[in-house]
């Protein structure tokens, strides 16, 4: 269930605050869009995207550190602002779960699930055009995420 969630948390957020500020979704919207981040996860789960305008993510995981490297897409409305947080429209979930996005830096930030600290993935910030990793095998296909965890329009 965290998988889809952990992927497009911290993909959205930071703008220059002060570090361990807490950042709001504008600031956040205005130092993520477009551009390309490597994440790690509080449990081995790390890669790299992007969150583009329209709220979709594109990227690359690899579930706990370890395995095939997947390609994984979600699509546009999946990271949305709602007040002062940056919620994840996931498919199957009772909740909407929203994230802190806490500034570490120039470059980097904290994504953690509202409530649950401890589920957080840290990203930094790549230069440059690099290519999103795909993986070997089905590589005409984006990763399929459980049902319970797909995201989906809203």
């Amino acid at each position: 269930m965290l998988r889809g969630v952990v992927f497009a948390a911290g993909l959205l957020a930071a703008v220059p605050a002060i570090a361990g500020e807490t950042m709001g979704v504008e600031e956040a919207r205005r130092f993520v869009i477009g551009k390309l981040f490597s994440y790690t996860c509080f449990e081995g789960t790390r890669g790299q995207g992007r969150v583009l305008s329209d709220g979709s993510v594109i990227g690359s995981i690899q579930f706990q550190g370890s395995g095939q490297v997947r390609h994984a897409a979600m699509p546009p409305g999946t990271l949305q602002g709602k007040g002062d947080a940056v919620c994840a429209s996931v498919r199957g979930l009772p909740m909407q779960p929203c994230f802190n996005l806490t500034r570490l830096d120039e470059r980097s930030f904290r994504g953690s699930v509202s409530g649950l600290g401890f589920a957080s993935c840290e990203f930094i910030r790549q230069n440059g055009r690099s290519a999103v990793i795909r993986s070997t095998q089905n590589t005409n296909e984006p990763l399929r995420l459980r049902p319970s965890i797909t995201a989906t329009n809203n």
